[in-house]
């Protein structure tokens, strides 16, 4: 669940300040008056001040109405908002959390076969983490608190496992919570007793006594709002080392000052962790490593002690996963996990690592934001994101593969063996089949995984190119040993096209070999075969099958004056391309380009050309009436020409954790929930059971468990009257050390996408539309709100970053998205035409609204400047100083209102809340209560007002005949 964050407190008060003023003055003026009476008659002082009580409560009961009816009405009905989840549904959630986890934990080693263990080994489980493993993540993507978790010890003891008690009191009477990563504060310190607490415990003398049998766990958490560090070095600002609160920055490091180490960063292990390993090392000749963590770490270590005969991949569980674990390590289920992730020996050496993190301009002084000039950070590696690195890396020469990758991408072991073969690829009408049979030769029932890559035809200093490319994947059913499963991958052959944004600036299919093969991983070839493009086709005039216009470049003001990676001569400019920034300096061009809050000014960007869109008619037309009608319906202007302007307005303006309501029409208010791992109403505190880390369920590569995802958590979701989910989250791996990787899929595109477009597909099955999200190149928390330059080259964002959104738009008819907080180039993405616009709806054909990321204003967020271009909602659900729109008498914003209300009305309308059962135009049940409350209260007044007057009377009359 989201923390309660002060800032949205003080802006809620804010919303209400007029009101509050007012009430404020009205009391004044009363109090005032009824010491102004104090010299008249004893009669009449006690009526005037007793009509000014009666005034006062009457003031707050007006104000009090005035405020739930304004600026609180749609929080007052998120918070009061109905529906539970039946214990049905959250029993079939849970069973599928466990069997997410059970394809998604991958083995990643095991030597001698050391696992399965036996049922009732007796288990030494080192490490701190062992007692507090990781869940999840934390902001969006948190789990609720009202479902409880099964902890990784239990899940070994549900399995049969006996597990030393003595290492895992030893462990909670070290410390019994895990330090805070949240969205406000992060404590980057890494559990573990030092040595001597070991010794002085006497730990590991009685471990050796009680098993031969070893575990260690290693976990790190991530969570929204900041990166992992990259230095654990002990000299930089606000690292705390006395467990002190969190510095200026919200960060601190270590509690531990023997880990603060500059020579280290956070996904390495700790000096702590290593002198616990090297000990156990000394005791056990088997020792199973349990790797509880989203982020991938250098594992290079494991190949230093040959006592570590398993590896096992474990990211973020959700409720129930490390049942699951049990069940892997007892041999219950067979592991058929692949990584979705390329695991690196040194993350310092990946062609990222120079240009993530905290970059800030020196001549931007004027846009600064509380103090803080705008960042950048520049995608200088191109397209080769991932293993599209490593492995054309490795091709041309350019890197020893063995020694810098550890494990690839596509990776993961079984209990079992598979073969596989390529049986036949085949091309029929623009159409590649590739067909692969699958056979369990081994000795236990499981699951594999067939991937299909291609090796398009590179020219040297041509279109950019990588030598490996996910193109298909398809996972079997379960194999009984001897049994073979047929699968088939299929693809368009245009979807082996490039990005050529230097010349041709469309996609182009070179003629040439192209090479498609199966492979166990990215990097273990089984087998290969060649398909000829016999002519270049250029997709400048006839747009690709898939496209609904031609697509050309819109990005060039994002590529910048970096140096971009390139395969040409063998990656002769890798240093080059790969170095960290020297130029901290926005060009005098690019400045002139750039506009926030404090130079944006709506009205200079009218068109005197636009006419003014009629408004507030009375056509008598209901939104429940276009329900189901196509996007370009007639009918669709009869009814926005009954939308006022304020209608409009309201439907921009307020848009956090709902769709407001517009009562002429009969738009109900849309209740809209966070995250990624489940359906969490910030408002009345009901949640759904957490699922597993999005890394998980990638690591599947299943996508009908995706679907089964997107499915519970539509069910889920409509049971607790909830009818957007903001989810799924698909920005890249594109760094190890990114915080949010967890809700993240993967650092490829094909697979992320996959994932996502049927996670979308399950939830619209209920009726629930997904914001897929963040719309687009937010691959790092660092500075993301601080008016983040992001500068990239056009083919990398279509090829990588963009890619997953294409296909949740055109595979699974997406119908919202949730923008990014960064700017592409000097423009925000929630503020980017040729994306939004050019690029979502026109090339790609989506139907449907765009809605903000959190709208904290930030120095940039403008509604008027949103709508213009294409972002239709702002994600608030309380007033700020610019989620209305300011220019509301232009044709130019009129008509951009009357789109963005347009496109927010088809995505409700088609939707789960105008399902007949769901369907209530009336007045809220809380608005109802607080009618009735009224009625009591002013017949309540009124009887006070009679007693006062009556006593008025009694006393003057009193008063009369004492003076006669």
């Amino acid at each position: 669940m989201l923390a309660i964050n002060i800032d949205d407190v003080i802006n809620v008060l804010n919303s209400c300040k007029n009101y509050l003023i007012a009430l404020g003055i009205i009391f004044a003026v009363i109090i005032i008056a009824m010491i102004a009476v104090s010299k008249l008659n004893k009669p009449l002082k006690k009526m005037i001040r007793a009509q000014g009580w009666i005034a006062i409560l009457l003031s707050v009961v007006v104000i009090v109405n005035l405020i739930c009816t304004g600026p609180m009405y749609s929080m007052i009905s998120l918070a009061m908002g109905e529906g539970s989840i039946s214990e049905e549904t959250s029993a079939a959630a849970t069973e599928l959390c466990e069997d997410i986890a059970e394809e998604g934990i991958v083995l990643l080693q095991n030597h001698d076969n050391t696992l399965p263990l036996a049922q009732g080994t007796k288990l030494n489980v080192f490490g701190w983490s062992s007692t507090n493993p990781i869940y999840g993540g934390t902001g969006s993507g948190g789990l609720s608190d009202a479902y409880p978790t099964v902890p990784l010890l239990e899940g070994l003891k549900n399995a049969g496992f006996d597990v030393n008690q003595d290492l895992v009191k030893f462990y909670e009477e070290y410390r019994s919570t895990r330090p805070t990563v949240g969205m406000w504060g992060q404590d980057w310190t890494i559990p573990e007793p030092s040595m001597e607490e070991y010794d002085n415990a006497g730990i590991f003398e009685s471990a050796k006594e009680y098993s031969d049998t070893a575990m260690v766990v290693i976990a790190r958490s991530g969570g929204e709002g900041a990166d992992l560090p990259t230095s654990l070095d002990p000299n930089v600002e606000d690292n705390f080392q006395d467990g002190g609160t969190f510095g200026s920055s919200g960060l601190r490091y270590s509690e531990n000052k023997d880990d603060l180490d500059a020579s280290k960063h956070y996904l390495e292990l700790s000096n702590r962790e290593q002198a616990m390993l090297d000990r156990v090392a000394e005791d056990y000749d088997n020792i199973i490593l349990v790797v509880n963590a989203a982020n991938t770490m250098e594992l290079g270590f494991v190949s230093d002690y040959e006592q570590i005969k398993s590896v096992v991949w474990c990211p973020g569980t959700g409720q129930s996963g490390f049942n699951s674990l049990g069940k892997i390590l007892n041999g219950e289920v067979n592991p058929s996990g692949k990584t979705s992730d390329t695991f690196v020996a040194d993350l310092t050496k990946t062609p990222t690592f120079n240009n993530f993190g905290d970059f800030e301009y020196d001549n931007m002084n004027e846009f600064a934001v509380d103090g803080v000039n705008p960042k950048f950070v520049n995608y200088t590696d191109g397209i080769y994101v991932g293993y599209r690195f490593w492995e054309t890396a490795a091709e041309e020469g350019l890197i020893d593969y063995d020694e810098m990758v550890t494990y690839p991408f596509g990776y993961g072991l079984s209990y079992t063996t598979f073969a596989q073969t390529l049986d036949s690829v085949t091309e029929e009408n623009g159409k590649i089949t590739v067909k692969v049979t699958v056979t369990n030769t081994g000795d236990t029932a499981g699951k594999d995984v067939a991937e299909v890559y291609y090796n398009p035809p590179y020219t040297n200093g041509g279109i950019e190119k990588a030598s490996c490319n996910l193109i298909g994947f398809a996972k079997t059913q379960v194999l009984e040993p001897g049994a073979s499963e047929t699968l088939t991958i299929d693809f368009d052959v245009e979807d082996m096209a490039s990005y050529d944004d230097q010349n041709a600036k469309a996609y182009v299919l070179e003629e040439g070999e192209y090479k498609i093969s199966l492979r166990s991983d990215s990097h273990t070839m089984i087998d290969e075969k060649s398909y000829k493009v016999e002519k270049t086709t250029v997709y400048d005039e006839n747009a690709r099958s898939t496209d609904q216009i031609v697509a050309t470049n819109q990005l060039d003001a994002a590529r910048g004056e970096i140096t971009y990676l390139s395969r040409a001569d063998h990656f002769a400019n890798y240093e080059d391309a790969t170095a960290a920034p020297t130029n901290y300096t926005m060009s005098e061009e690019d400045k002139a380009t750039f506009f926030n809050n404090s130079n944006y000014d709506p009205e200079a960007e009218n068109n005197d050309a636009d006419e003014m869109p009629t408004t507030g008619a009375k056509n008598g037309v209901k939104l429940a009436d276009l329900r189901g009608l196509d996007y370009e319906d007639a009918k669709w202007d009869e009814l926005l020409d009954e939308l006022t302007v304020s209608d409009m307005d309201m439907l921009i303006a307020l848009g956090g954790y709902q769709t407001a309501p517009v009562k002429e029409i009969g738009k109900v208010q849309t209740v809209d929930c966070d995250g990624p791992a489940s359906i969490n109403n910030n408002f009345t505190g009901k949640g759904s059971i957490g699922f597993p880390a999005g890394v998980m369920i990638a690591n599947t590569w299943n996508v009908d468990l995706a679907t089964a995802f997107g499915t519970s958590i539509g069910e889920m979701a409509d049971q607790m009257g909830v009818s957007g989910w903001y989810a799924p989250a698909m920005n890249i791996h594109r760094s190890a050390f990114a915080g949010r990787n967890f809700e993240y899929y993967s650092e490829d595109p094909l697979l992320s996408g996959a994932i996502a477009e049927n996670a979308v597909a399950g939830a619209a099955t209920k009726g629930v539309y997904a914001y897929i999200k963040h719309f687009a190149l937010n691959d790092q928390e660092t500075n993301r709100t601080n008016q983040l330059c992001t500068w990239f080259d056009e083919q990398s964002a279509r090829e990588i970053y963009l890619k997953p959104f294409e296909m949740c738009v055109k595979d699974s008819d997406a119908k919202a998205v949730m923008t990014a907080f960064n700017f592409y180039g000097t423009t925000p993405a929630q503020a980017d035409s040729t994306v939004l616009n050019n690029i979502l709806r026109d090339e790609w054909g989506f139907r449907g609204f765009v809605l903000t990321d959190y709208y904290g204003v930030y120095g940039y967020q403008d509604s008027d400047r949103f709508i213009r271009n294409g972002n239709d909602c702002m994600l608030v659900a309380y007033d700020t100083e610019t989620n209305h729109v300011s220019d509301t008498t232009s044709a130019t914003s009129v008509k951009a209102m009357r789109q963005a209300a347009k496109n927010i009305l088809y995505t409700t309308v088609n939707s789960r809340a105008y399902d007949a059962e769901n369907l209530n135009t009336g007045m809220p049940d809380w608005q109802k209560l607080m009618i009735g409350i009224d009625v009591v209260l002013g017949v309540c007044l009124i009887a006070l007002e009679v007693l006062t007057l009556k006593k008025y009377k009694k006393r003057k009359a009193a008063n009369t005949t004492v003076t006669e």
